[in-house]
């Protein structure tokens, strides 16, 4: 597959010695275009870029047809934040906090404590899937270690790191059938998985941010032998759509629709992750309210 220069991208990899398996995740353009919905002090972007490739991240561990949400909402200074990540790599992200631009606090201060929640919704079935760990650890990574480590069962390393350009993260993970094997075979398995983890350990997150792919693997591997695997795209696209904002106004209830419009002259909807309005005036609001609840667009498009 050829790359994508309006994407970001996604390489995934195994070794092929050894039950390990990883990826790695690159956002540029789409990781700006994400950003340029809100506007943020740097650290609290730095934090939204590393959740925003996390989500990518372990939206590649999965097989399924749906989305995958990583959330937190601690009492920290950061008050909630939410990445989405879709099967298709479509991504989008937000945060709301009560720091000013001038501002530097750490991890700690950022998320204060609370839970970080990871949500796998399947769209055929329906069905979600949630694990929960609290906000412990001195940074987002070790805090989906621990994810891993008590929902998972999985052994896993993370590495994230964001700045205004770009937002990059790679995951190692020993696979469920590293359990598998006798005394040498599990010796050897272990002394690779020191040897990633060491190598990982010797990245910089500007190394992560700006080496291509295979540099910033060849670091992490070694001598190992590793095969890595074509480019997939990933882009910023947001899921609003007017049948969703209809809904949403449909859920609050004629009466308050309507007190809406009686106060403002039509009744606004702005979608928190893009910024997009949808706006309805008397007309719009006495067709979403129809008895045939039928759901008409509004005249003119949307704002």
């Amino acid at each position: 597959m050829a790359e994508d220069p309006t994407a970001g991208e996604l390489r995934r990899f195994v070794l092929e010695a050894q039950p390990l398996r990883g990826q790695w995740v690159r956002l540029g353009p789409a990781w700006q275009e994400l950003r340029a919905c809100r506007s943020y002090p740097p650290v609290v972007a730095s934090l939204l870029g590393e959740a925003a490739t996390a989500a990518v991240l372990l939206a590649a561990t999965l097989k399924f047809e749906g989305t995958l949400t990583l959330q937190f909402a601690g009492s920290g200074r950061v008050r909630l934040l939410v990445a989405q990540c879709s099967d298709r790599f479509q991504l989008r992200a937000v945060a709301h906090h009560d720091l000013n631009a001038s501002e530097a606090v750490g991890f700690a201060t950022l998320v204060g404590t609370g839970r970080l929640v990871v949500t796998v919704q399947s769209e055929p079935s329906g069905a979600n899937y949630q694990g929960i760990v609290p906000l412990e650890g001195a940074n987002l990574a070790a805090c989906l270690e621990r994810y891993f480590e008590g929902s998972e069962q999985l052994p896993t390393r993370l590495m994230l790191a964001a700045d205004g350009a770009r937002a990059g993260g790679l995951l190692l993970q020993k696979l469920p059938s590293a359990t598998v094997g006798g005394e040498g075979s599990g010796a050897l398995l272990q002394q690779a998985w020191e040897d990633l983890s060491s190598g990982l350990d010797s990245l910089s997150p500007e190394q992560l941010l700006s080496a291509a792919a295979e540099d910033s693997l060849r670091r992490v591997f070694g001598a190992h032998d590793c095969r890595v695997f074509g480019i997939t795209p990933v882009h910023f696209a947001c899921r609003c759509s007017q049948e969703r904002v209809s809904n949403l106004v449909r859920s609050l209830g004629e009466e308050e629709a309507r007190a809406a419009l009686a106060s403002e002259g039509a009744l606004t909807v702005t979608c928190e992750f893009c910024g997009r309005d949808y706006r309805y005036d008397a007309v719009d609001i006495a067709q979403l309210f129809a008895p045939d609840g039928r759901v008409q667009p509004p005249p003119g498009g949307y704002n």
